[in-house]
């Protein structure tokens, strides 16, 4: 793969604000691996891929919604492997945004199903359909949620990383943030879901996790904003000023929802003076166009 840029570099952030609450607060920029496989997407990926050409499979075919980073992604990384990519989309046909364009654009081949259909992805009937219309493939879960897509995520706390006291992360299937649970050392953990009702991520992530690291977990489930793919005028507020005063763009479906409600525990004093942080930049700012018009 060309262009990548490994390991991702640590940005301090600084403000008067931080100052005060006496926060040393860093981003972990994942979002710079890659113009198209940034962050969290190409550790999921990276050894799924590997796995794809070691069975000798031409086509990889995953899942996601509209709004799927990870979607965008995989159409990326196919087109510069020359392996060939599979959507299965959680939406009516024919829905249009900058996420489904970028994927389109790298090859890759959309099939719409209904939300009924979609909750049978990983039903052996669903998947040995698809086989029949699409012929053998390499199947990645929505989300790269696999052991793969864990093991991956694991390399993001890498040994520039460890001198911190808390580690954040935004949180969609769990399998980032299962990753970075499995690498903590004396760090503690806060994980931002950006969906509403996301208690679910505990469990799936005490498949890949020891209970002594699960037991470092925070899971702040009220910063979601509606839910998956939805945004509040005061996170596009936030996203614009963090933007402007930290020069760092954030995306909206995730990062922002993170860095929103870890600005807002931090005001209301929940870490103590001293405190370095370091969260997780995981990528995904081409899907900020379809909220920003």
């Amino acid at each position: 793969m060309e262009n990548f840029k490994l390991p991702s570099p640590i940005t301090k952030l600084n403000s008067e604000f931080l100052k005060q609450k006496g926060i040393s607060l860093c981003l972990k920029r994942d979002d710079l691996i890659h113009q198209e496989i940034s962050g969290n997407k190409w550790r999921k990926l990276k050894f799924n891929i590997g796995a794809a050409k070691e069975q000798d499979l031409k086509t990889v075919l995953t899942f996601g919604g509209a709004y799927s980073n990870h979607i965008a992604a995989t159409a990326a990384a196919g087109n510069q492997l020359g392996i060939k990519t599979i959507g299965i989309i959680r939406g009516k046909e024919g829905f249009k945004n900058e996420t489904l364009k970028l994927a389109r654009s790298n090859g890759m081949h959309l099939k719409f199903v209904s939300r009924q259909d979609y909750k049978l992805k990983t039903e052996r009937s669903f998947i040995e359909n698809l086989k029949k219309e699409f012929g053998s493939f390499y199947l990645i879960p929505e989300g790269g949620a696999n052991e793969l897509g864990v093991k991956g995520c694991e390399e993001i706390l890498d040994e520039q990383s460890r001198d911190f006291d808390y580690v954040i992360c935004s949180a969609g299937t769990g399998t980032t943030a299962s990753g970075i649970c499995r690498s903590l050392k004396i760090q503690k953990m806060l994980v931002f879901p950006a969906l509403k009702g996301a208690s679910f991520i505990l469990d799936e992530m005490r498949q890949y996790c020891n209970s002594e690291n699960i037991g470092k977990l925070d899971l702040q489930l009220d910063y979601h904003f509606g839910g998956y793919g939805k945004v509040k005028p005061e996170l596009i507020e936030f996203y614009k000023q963090f933007k402007t005063e930290y020069n760092v763009e954030l995306d909206l479906v995730y990062t922002s929802k993170m860095m929103y409600g870890l600005f807002d525990l931090i005001s209301k004093d929940y870490f103590k003076s001293s405190s370095k942080i370091l969260a997780i930049h995981t990528g995904g700012v081409q899907g900020n166009k379809g909220f920003l018009g």
